[in-house]
């Protein structure tokens, strides 16, 4: 049996997760459960899986689970804020940490898992964005294991070479190729895209995901985020990396070798499958998911991604090139634009001109890179400030 802690227990990664638990009893004790202030969904699941910490962010949530907790006669220890959700994260008994926190709120507590020396199961793109060689180089000190579970990333891990590991260049890769669906926008016409709502941003064709990541997903800057990470973990230049929009997401990513050899992993469009590979690597465990009917799938379609339609995933080739605070630049101005779009303050097409403009004042005026937590904390503070002053311009 070993210890699981999950972060970001009631979101769709972390819902997915308990659900694998689920399939597989015999494996899996959970351990820690953390949501952000949703006291309903982490009260239900601290009934199903009694586990013996509970952590919210916000301390009222946290005092509220604590007495319906009490009123059930469970006796899950519930903490709130930063400094508990690390020592969750960091527990003695966890073996693995799903770390599923959207955003830069992600970052702290998986380097106190990393820290640890835990297998930490990376489903949140914002720490290796933001501070990808820290956590790698904390990673390669405390004996962590690092598995991605972005289901291009996984993908990509699976069709490594044997002992391939996270921070390594893997040996005889030419070149990844990470596919993408294209979103809800693959083929509206650009001039429409500035009338577009949160409604139909979140709406996608292929997954069900949180707001955030949903509309990242229509403006492609989560491919964007994506190619940062992929060269972070799989130590490529920008020049190795390839995006091809794959409507039919079946192909969830592909490695091309030096021999001309292409391998890709296909699925269906489901999380538990990169949840159970990571979970159980490396070996392999039910996840409740079906294979494909080859069959009744018929063609695979895959096409160029258009810069003019989808201009963050430019920008973020342009951060990756750039290099040094860029990315987290980048990462923080987009977290900005994209709350202000979902509350009705930006334009859908002006999510990517706020983060130009980010980057454009960050040449020259962002605090260095020293490669440490506090100064990825300082662009990261410093990104927020610049986008939001450019946001109320």
């Amino acid at each position: 049996m070993q210890g699981l802690v999950v972060l970001g227990a009631t979101g769709s990664i972390g819902r997915n997760t308990l659900d694998v638990v689920r399939r597989n009893p015999e494996r899996l004790r959970v351990l820690g459960l953390s949501a952000q202030r949703d006291v309903a969904g982490l009260h239900a699941q601290c009934v199903e899986f009694r586990p013996r910490h509970a952590v919210l962010a916000d301390a009222a949530a946290a005092a509220e689970l604590r007495e319906r907790l009490r009123a059930d006669g469970i006796d899950t220890r519930v903490g709130d804020g930063a400094e508990a959700l690390a020592e969750l994260a960091a527990h003695d008994e966890a073996d693995q940490v799903m770390s599923a926190i959207v955003g830069a709120a992600g970052l702290l507590p998986t380097l106190a898992a990393v820290r640890a020396g835990k297998r930490v199961l990376i489903a949140n793109k914002e720490p290796l964005v933001m501070g990808g060689p820290l956590l790698l180089a904390e990673a390669r000190r405390c004996g962590a294991t690092l598995i991605p579970i972005d289901s291009e990333h996984n993908a990509i891990f699976q069709c490594l070479p044997p002992g391939s590991r996270c921070g390594e260049a893997p040996s005889g890769v030419r070149r990844l190729i990470l596919t993408a669906s294209g979103g809800p926008f693959r083929q509206t016409p650009v001039g429409d895209l500035d009338h577009v709502t949160p409604q139909q941003a979140v709406r996608h064709p292929n997954w069900v995901m949180g707001p955030k990541i949903s509309v990242d997903s229509a403006t492609m800057m989560n491919k964007g985020l994506e190619l940062i990470e992929a060269s972070v973990l799989y130590a490529l230049p920008d020049e190795r990396l390839d995006v091809v929009i794959h409507p039919q997401s079946t192909v969830h990513s592909v490695v091309e070798y030096v021999d001309g050899s292409m391998l890709a992993q296909l699925g269906e469009s489901d999380m538990r499958v990169p949840i159970a590979h990571a979970l159980a690597w490396p070996q392999r465990w039910t996840s409740g998911v079906g294979g494909l009917d080859l069959g009744r799938l018929g063609s695979l379609q895959f096409e160029a991604p258009d810069l003019q339609r989808f201009p963050c995933l430019g920008l973020a080739r342009e951060a990756l090139r750039g290099g040094d605070a860029l990315p987290n630049v980048l990462n923080a101005a987009n977290e900005i634009a994209v709350e202000a779009f979902l509350n009705g303050r930006l334009r859908f097409t002006g999510i990517a001109t706020l983060i130009e403009k980010t980057l454009d004042q960050a040449l020259g005026g962002a605090p260095p890179d020293g490669g440490d937590l506090a100064s990825i904390l300082a662009i990261d503070a410093w990104a927020r400030a610049r986008a939001g002053e450019l946001l109320n311009a």
